[in-house]
């Protein structure tokens, strides 16, 4: 249940009715409440300024009547402006950046203000009275001007105003290349926080909360799951709980994973992770042991996760990179034919890359309250995210000699942030099939280029804390690597 309540939410977020709606009710509240106190509050309590008073019912009137009539028109061009922005970057840039237009709060404050401001007037309106009307009723034959709530709905339209002077640089803003892959980028460094502890705050983790137990709780993960077994045999130790539904795997509560394994005491193995298209009979779970798994237990484990018609940025870094290795493969399409943004792309991927590469990844054995052994999830690391996102994008940057020596530059970057040998061994990998698509891609000065690019970076691998070394004209770096293949005694 907690899986779809976030599912909800999320959705929630990224729809362009709740926050217009919450404003209107809020607006609706505040007419009544205004023209409560100006019913019981003296006509000279303010003293007599004309310009706080419309005294007149036809004057009150024909202000709300003005300032309604251009709200609702302002909220309709604000829609149509908002769509088409919507359709334009994710018609140029890729069409799973609607997710992120979607969450714009920007678009969403603007189209509710136009809309709450609209609704505050029409409330009001209805609440001038003329003097006479009703025949012999008192209430109606007493004219009656919200003079406080007037004055509101003028202040309100002042506001309007300011903000479609706001969403007039907004909108041409938020389409700017560069800010969409800066926003996708500083998302991504956002979940990777989330997703890998900083080395720092984790270490006065430890000395506040004291030593870890014996080998990591290692000697908790059942026999079944370890190294040992053969998978490849007919039957299995444990059960295997499918899903049973088709979508995308939006949310996973661990919380309610665990509550499920700890009633039901087993240890579950996590064979899923946010991102995958799940189908019925797609196993998600396997469960040890085997007899304590009941039809129950199945729809417990099950309902600790959340599908939907499209991949969401809530729990998925992946898509996140996916989405800037996306708009990178486009600009770098013959079509386009636009390499800078392929460098911005990588260059916030860069960003990424070499925060994660700082860190550790995180835990994948899950406890309960009492530091049992619940749930074992699928591990992350840095040659993976490495290779969804270079390792995607080297086939597109290959045939471009700005972007393949850009490509180059930044595995040059991300080598000083590492600090497993494993993670050199993920960087020279990438560095290895690039050159071999490099090398069939280009030709000429251009490759030398790239090739001069390349041992810059096999020198910075190769370097005992990876050092990048000082920066040389690219002129001079060809000239070096030409003059070294040449045979000795041979001028060029």
């Amino acid at each position: 249940m907690r899986a779809y309540v976030q599912q909800y939410y999320q959705r929630i977020v990224a729809s362009y009715w709740f926050v217009p709606s919450i404003m209107a009710v809020v607006a609706a509240l505040l007419a009544f409440l205004l023209i409560e106190i100006d019913a019981r509050v003296p006509l000279d309590a303010f003293g007599e300024s004309p310009f706080f008073y419309a005294t007149q019912p036809d004057g009150a009137r024909a202000i709300l009547s003005a300032i309604g009539g251009s709200m609702i028109g302002v909220a309709g061009t604000v829609f149509s402006v908002t769509m088409a922005a919507v359709v334009f970057a994710s018609g140029n840039y890729g069409p799973r950046l609607l997710t992120n237009f979607m969450n714009d709060r920007g678009n969403q404050i603007t189209l509710g203000v136009f809309v709450a401001t609209f609704v505050y007037c029409m409330l009001v309106l209805r609440s001038v009275r003329d003097g006479g009307e009703g025949g012999d009723n008192d209430f109606y034959a007493v004219m009656f001007v919200p003079n406080i709530a007037i004055f509101g709905a003028i202040l309100l339209a002042i506001g309007s105003i300011g903000v479609l002077i706001f969403f007039i640089h907004h909108v041409p803003s938020n389409i700017h290349i560069s800010n969409v892959v800066a926003g996708i980028g500083t998302g991504l460094c956002r979940q990777l926080d989330d997703t890998f502890p900083d080395p720092d705050s984790e270490a006065t983790d430890r000395e506040a909360t004291g030593p870890d137990e014996p080998d990591h709780l290692l000697w908790q993960v059942p026999a079944c799951f370890g190294d040992e077994v053969d998978e490849t045999s007919p039957t299995v130790p444990y059960a295997e709980v499918v899903a049973d539904r088709s979508g995308y795997l939006q949310i996973i509560d661990r919380e309610t994973l665990i509550k499920a394994a700890r009633a039901a005491d087993i240890v579950v193995r996590m064979n899923c992770r946010t991102g995958i298209f799940v189908h019925p009979g797609r196993v998600l779970f396997h469960a040890w042991p085997s007899e304590r798994v009941t039809d129950e237990v199945r729809a417990a484990l099950v309902s600790s996760i959340a599908c939907g018609n499209q991949r969401s940025p809530h729990q998925d870094p992946v898509f996140l990179v996916d989405e800037l290795v996306e708009i990178a493969g486009r600009a770098l399409s013959p079509g386009v034919n636009d390499p800078y943004t392929a460098i911005t792309c990588m260059d916030w991927l860069t960003s990424a890359m070499a925060r994660l590469a700082g860190r550790e990844p995180a835990d994948p054995l899950l406890v309960d309250a009492d530091g049992r052994l619940r749930v074992i999830a699928l591990p992350d690391s840095f040659a993976e995210y490495l290779e969804f996102s270079f390792g995607h994008l080297r086939q597109y940057a290959a045939t471009d000699m700005i972007a393949a020596e850009h490509y180059l530059e930044c595995l040059e970057q991300i080598a000083p942030a590492t600090r497993r040998p494993g993670d050199i061994a993920a960087l020279r990998r990438q560095h290895d099939a690039f050159m071999g698509l490099a090398r069939r891609g280009l030709a000429g000065a251009a490759l030398e280029v790239v090739e001069a690019r390349a041992e810059r970076l096999v020198a910075t691998l190769d370097h005992p804390v990876h050092r990048v070394p000082y920066p040389v004209p690219a002129g001079e770096r060809v000239e070096r690597l030409v003059a070294a293949r040449q045979p000795a005694g041979t001028t060029a």
